[in-house]
């Protein structure tokens, strides 16, 4: 029996979920997999949406806007763009960056629409159902999937994506500029770090644990571990739980 995945696809109003009534006015077949939620402008669709989709099984994303240069509110698009590149990056880390399409259908391209949901849904059957429909590994996935959200509704990304068109194409305040390249090594940067400190808070949200067993839990060194808990403490994330002849266990205070 075939395998038929959950798609679930954000288009935008003016041009993309037009695109796919004039498919569906026109009779293009496509497959029916494809659940859509209409979105004034592909620059709406928050990043931390998709991460909880697929926290929720969906096995597929797509993401459809105008036309680079034809969004109806100028610049919705590219902003998109700018978003989706920074969730593709995260989700690189998880394995689950195949899962999610970024594209562009003009009002009057129903076949296109049409032939972006063949390529995709065939795509997402080659892959397989969503990991986390795993039952041996639910928890894990589950995990990297919220660490994932948990980055992308964090404020310093969130205000690196904001500005990276200002900082890059006008400059700051002082008319200085960063190069794309500089800008691109330093989302890296923080999308590395944060997501490490965030797949610490997951580990540590419901019971203390020590460096130790952070490390071996998430598969990356204690001393590194250490320095984000320091990190994470001086933000008011994270406390000493208790001191167990003389080795801290550490848990996440978020909203406490």
């Amino acid at each position: 029996m075939t395998f038929e995945p959950k798609i679930l696809g954000f288009l935008c109003n003016w041009c993309s979920y037009a695109g796919a009534d004039l498919a569906g006015v026109s009779r293009i077949q496509y497959p029916p997999n494809i659940r859509v939620i209409r979105v004034m402008c592909s620059g709406r669709v928050d990043p931390s949406f998709i991460a909880d989709a697929f926290i929720h099984g969906i096995d597929g994303v797509l993401v459809l806007g105008c036309h680079l240069g034809d969004c109806h509110y100028l610049t919705g698009n590219y902003e998109a763009e700018i978003k989706m590149n920074a969730l593709n990056k995260l989700l690189q880390l998880i394995n689950f960056s195949e899962r999610m399409r970024l594209d562009w259908v003009s009002a009057s391209e129903g076949n296109r629409f049409a032939q972006i949901v063949s390529e995709f849904t065939n795509q997402i059957q080659k892959l397989g159902t969503s990991p986390i429909n795993n039952k041996e590994k639910n928890s894990e996935i589950r995990d990297n999937l919220e660490a994932v959200k948990n980055v992308l509704e964090d404020s310093r990304l969130r205000g690196l994506i904001a500005r990276q068109r200002e900082l890059v194409n006008d400059g700051n305040v002082y008319g200085e500029q960063i190069s794309a390249e500089k800008f691109e090594n330093l989302i890296d940067e923080v999308i590395q770090n944060e997501f490490i400190r965030q797949k610490i808070i997951v580990k540590i949200k419901s019971k203390g644990k020590s460096v130790p067993t952070i490390a071996n839990e998430i598969g990356v060194k204690a001393s590194e571990v250490l320095e984000h808990i320091v990190v994470l403490r001086s933000r008011g994330l994270v406390d000493v739980d208790e001191i167990n002849e003389e080795i801290p266990t550490f848990i996440s205070i978020m909203g406490g």
